[in-house]
């Protein structure tokens, strides 16, 4: 937000020496980040008013003319120029050499200097609008029309910012930090704010007094939840004009574009106040004014241009037959102030800062006042928006009148009051302060404070009201920031180191990660936590247990996930248009729409229903061979819990995931609970997927269901004192039988020390419904190296095992 320093000055005598750089500091400190501090007359630095005496054809150009102009100098400065309208006695805006210009308002600053333009010397240029920044403030209807300053009485030389009182400062404020301060989305609460900071005195706003109407506004409030007051005031005798300069000039330096003077007057009074106003054309307005919710198919035409289809959960202004504004948003486009409008009703109101909010998200309809109301404006301050508005009008329409004046106000606001015990204080601030001295820092932001016993009973002004101060954290805010953060030593905490604090299960995640990037090649992706409905779709993923966005950032991603599947199918669709092998995992949360009957008594009194949440491990292997990727991804897995320090994984078939393919998947299992699946996509996922060219592994689990190990549970065993000896064997299998039962029993034969697979091959040599399996068996003896006759004698016996396990005639054994 943009705020003028000499608007502020006009309501706070801020101390004569207070330089720039030191309210910005002290702004910053106490209430609100000030981002920068931009002096207007800086950026107008080396223009002058400049008086043209003559104007001349010039000799070789047809579009040019050489004037002679005063700027205040012993002698006239001769300036080419070609400007369409130069005239002789006419009032310009000159840049003398050393001034930086946009030439023709285009492209970045250029530096003016004497230069021969078609053989004649120019000594400076006379400026359009456009080309120092004033083209709002002064616009044009031609091209290569000067800025014509004739209307103001200054002698030529004068600097260009005295004349148009442009020696002002503008304060960049970040609305972030004022999201919970409306009482300063106005220069007044602004100027408030550093009265208090200052301690100096603040200029009152005075109430408008009202005598003499003669008729009667009718203003019905039919949803006063929605909104709190309603003023409305009848003006006559007034135009459709061009504002004045000085209100123009107000209006432009904060960042908003002058209009007419009617609209300028509401758009002022906002900027004074931060109190939105709208007017209302009378002749338009049928019967009274009518605050409350749109009827069903409803319509209006909002000043932009934009119809919107109403719903009965928007608020409108409406007249007797139909609505006029979108209430706290904008106003309608054929009942608002017209080219011929004369009379006028104002409206100045409150409206409920959420039903704003989700209109404005509802319609994608931003505006300035939105932007206030969504900060819960307290409605007394639609007073001194009434005050500001009738002593403009006045000013600036002499002859208007008043004929009319409602003010509606069914819900008075309850200041908000808060004990605060003086022990606390004192803790907190880590100063013992008097009491006195904190009711003299809360005086000067507004607040009434009785001292009782040792307790503080403070009641905040009606513009802390609305949601700001509720709390005894609250007063000790207030009463540190006035005293000033830097005012306070630091005190560094003791700190008692006696132990290591052993965090096993951020340690197990950390090592989890490091695991499947650095040891398995696998790249960490991050995803948003909305998915677009088409990978949701392609996944089978259950609509009924995912939470939806109120304000999506696209219409098909407004479902929060529940499973990392639909975002792993993104990325990989993603990615495979520029590999077509790659491996990548993702850790994060997942949101459920949570069973409300399981929330406990107290949560919901409280209203904490945050949606449910856990986090998933989710990875994707891409590349063109099912069963090798669909290998490797079980390996990771299965190896998973020793680099990760955590109870192993097992794997078992349950149930198979809607995405996965009909044969090669498999769950993965704590024990015997299920808390995860392994599985190659399906075509028709992946087709719906858009993931061509490549095949796809994708697995996930809930990381909430992974146990960390104390310790590592490491058992010592000997390194062989003989040499081992291994042979490899390959054996016909039916096909259900599953390598985890062979490694059991190939292990289970005398002085077998370990066994690997190898592979297994599947085809017409072995017949169908068979597999043939390879692997390798490692032998050997503490008593000595083993002959050819031991080793031999361990495969037979390794292969009559097998056999007799698994039945029949084992063929295939080498």
């Amino acid at each position: 937000m943009k705020l003028s320093l000499n608007w502020i000055k006009k309501y706070a005598d801020l101390p004569a020496d207070l330089t720039m750089a030191k309210l910005s500091y002290d702004l910053t400190m106490s209430t609100v980040e000030v981002e920068d501090a931009v002096s207007l007359a800086d950026n107008l630095a080396g223009l002058v008013v400049g008086r043209i005496l003559t104007v001349e054809p010039h000799p070789d150009a047809d579009k040019l003319r050489v004037c002679t102009v005063d700027v205040g100098d012993p002698a006239p400065s001769t300036i080419v120029c070609g400007g369409v309208n130069l005239a002789p006695t006419q009032l310009v805006a000159v840049a003398k050499p050393g001034a930086w210009v946009k030439w023709h308002g285009e492209g970045d600053p250029v530096e003016i200097k004497p230069a021969k333009l078609r053989g004649v010397m120019s000594f400076g240029m006379i400026c359009a609008s456009g080309e120092i920044g004033l083209a709002e403030l002064f616009p044009t209807t031609r091209h290569s029309e000067i800025m014509d300053l004739s209307d103001f009485e200054v002698k030529p030389g004068t600097p260009l910012a005295e004349a148009l009182g442009l020696d002002d400062i503008i304060l960049e404020i970040d609305n972030k930090s004022m999201t919970n301060r409306p009482d300063l989305w106005g220069h007044y609460g602004m100027a408030r704010e550093l009265a208090a900071i200052y301690k100096c005195p603040l200029k009152p706003i005075e109430a408008a007094e009202f005598t003499g109407m003669t008729e009667e506004l009718k203003v019905e409030i039919k949803d006063t939840e929605r909104c709190a007051r309603y003023a409305g005031l009848v003006i006559e005798n007034i135009k459709n004009v061009p504002s004045p300069f000085e209100l123009k000039s107000l209006i432009w330096r904060v960042g908003m574009r002058p209009i007419n003077l009617p609209v300028d007057i509401t758009n002022y009074v906002m900027l004074a106040t931060g109190q939105p106003t709208h007017g209302f054309d009378r002749k338009h307005i049928a019967g009274g004014i009518y605050v409350r919710r749109a009827y069903e198919g409803e319509k209006l035409q909002l000043l932009d241009g934009e119809t919107l289809d109403l719903t009965t959960e928007d608020l409108v202004i409406a007249d007797e037959k139909s609505p006029v504004g979108l209430a706290g948003v904008m106003g309608g486009k054929l009942d608002s102030i017209l080219d011929d409008t004369t009379e006028l009703i104002l409206e100045v109101a409150n409206f409920e800062a959420l039903g704003i909010r989700r209109t404005s998200q509802r319609f994608d309809v931003r505006t300035e006042a939105s932007a206030r109301y969504e900060k819960s404006l307290d409605p007394q301050r639609v007073d001194d928006a009434v005050a500001i508005a009738v002593e403009a009008f006045k000013k600036y329409f002499p002859e208007m009148r008043i004929t009319a004046h409602t003010d509606v106000y069914p819900r008075p606001l309850e200041r908000a009051r808060v004990e605060v015990d003086l022990g606390f204080l004192r803790r907190r601030l880590g100063k013992d302060i008097s009491s006195e001295e904190i009711v003299g820092i809360l005086s000067l932001l507004g607040f009434k404070t009785e001292v009782c016993g040792g307790s503080l009973l403070v009641e905040a002004p009606s513009w802390r009201s609305t949601g700001d101060i509720s709390l005894p954290d609250d007063i000790l805010e207030e009463v540190a920031r006035l005293m000033g953060y830097e005012n306070f030593e630091f005190s560094p905490p003791t700190v008692l180191l006696d132990r290591a604090v052993n965090q096993r299960v951020p340690d197990m995640e950390r090592a989890i990660r490091e695991y499947l990037a650095f040891r398995c090649n696998m790249q960490e992706v991050f995803t948003y936590p909305w998915i677009e409905d088409e990978f949701v779709a392609a996944a089978g993923t259950d609509t009924a247990e995912m939470l939806e966005l109120s304000t999506p950032p696209a219409p098909d991603e407004a479902k929060l996930r529940s499973t990392l599947v639909p975002g792993l199918l993104k990325a990989v669709s993603t990615n495979i248009r520029y590999f077509t092998d790659f491996r990548l995992f993702e850790m994060t949360q997942v949101f459920f729409n949570r069973n409300f009957h399981s929330v406990s008594e107290a949560a919901a009194e409280a209203g904490e229903l945050l949606p449910e949440m856990a986090r998933h491990l989710g990875g994707a292997f891409v590349g063109g061979d099912a069963r090798q990727l669909f290998r490797e991804a079980k390996g990771v897995l299965e190896y998973m819990h020793r680099a990760a320090q955590m109870e192993p994984l097992g794997f078992a078939q349950l149930k198979k995931p809607l995405w996965a393919d009909e044969k090669l998947w498999v769950n993965v299992m704590k024990g015997q609970e299920m808390i995860g699946s392994l599985a190659l996509v399906s075509p028709k996922c992946a087709k719906a997927s858009g993931i061509k060219r490549s095949l796809a592994v994708v697995f996930e689990l809930v990381v909430e269901k992974l146990v960390p190990l104390p310790s590592r549970q490491n058992e010592f065993t000997h390194l062989p004192e003989y040499p081992l000896a291994d042979f490899d064997l390959s054996i016909v299998f039916d096909e259900n039988v599953a390598w985890s039962e062979i490694e059991a029993i190939a292990r289970k034969a005398e002085l077998v020390r370990d066994v690997k697979f190898i592979d297994e091959y599947r085809g017409a040599q072995v017949g169908e419904g068979r597999k043939s399996v390879s692997f390798r068996i490692w032998v050997g003896s503490d008593g000595g190296t083993l002959t050819s006759e031991q080793i031999e004698n361990v495969s037979k016996q390794v292969v009559k095992k097998i056999g007799k396990k698994f039945g029949g005639d084992v063929r295939g054994a080498q």
